[in-house]
């Protein structure tokens, strides 16, 4: 398996060879998760955008990612259950999601994620100006505009309803 720092340099040529606009944050890795890198780097929880993978727990076992704003949360019992056309469905445990795309948890990003695994994007995320999604490792975030990041998921689906106000938000 590539090495993290091979898969973030990965990340970056992808968007580069692609000509794709984003703007890469070099960043502390004990401020990857979420709440933390918005709070030491100062970016709006709303701009933050988490790649979630999930698996159908029926066999043959089926995966999708799903990019939800970090003050979302995501329905995986109705939304996500009814896109893999699944009975069972729950998140990708750290082991499976490193085992399937190469990327540590903490920097999942869509970017460079497995030929033929659909991408599910939240329909509030296309709201935003710029988002902040994870650059493969812990010690990078790419920031890009919804528009830029749907040119290059050419195959992302935006759903309405992937996702419910998390508590709180």
């Amino acid at each position: 398996m590539e090495s993290t720092r091979s898969i973030a340099g990965s990340v970056r040529g992808r968007l580069d060879a692609e000509g794709v606009p984003y703007r890469w944050l070099d960043i502390d890795p004990a401020y990857a998760d979420t709440a933390e890198f918005c709070a030491h780097y100062g970016y709006a929880l709303e701009d933050s955008v988490n790649c979630i993978l999930v698996v159908a727990k029926t066999e043959p076992r089926r995966y999708a990612a799903c990019l939800v704003q970090a003050t979302r949360r995501l329905d995986v019992n109705r939304a996500v259950r009814r896109l893999l056309g699944a009975r069972r469905v729950s998140f990708a445990g750290p082991e499976e999601t490193v085992g399937l795309t190469g990327m540590q948890v903490g920097g999942v990003t869509p970017v460079g994620l497995p030929p033929g695994l659909p991408v599910y994007l939240d329909a509030p995320v296309t709201e935003r100006e710029e988002i902040v999604l994870g650059g493969g490792d812990r010690g990078g975030k790419v920031l890009i505009t919804p528009a830029a990041l749907l040119a290059h998921l050419s195959g992302a689906v935006v759903v309405e309803d992937l996702s419910t106000p998390a508590p709180g938000a």
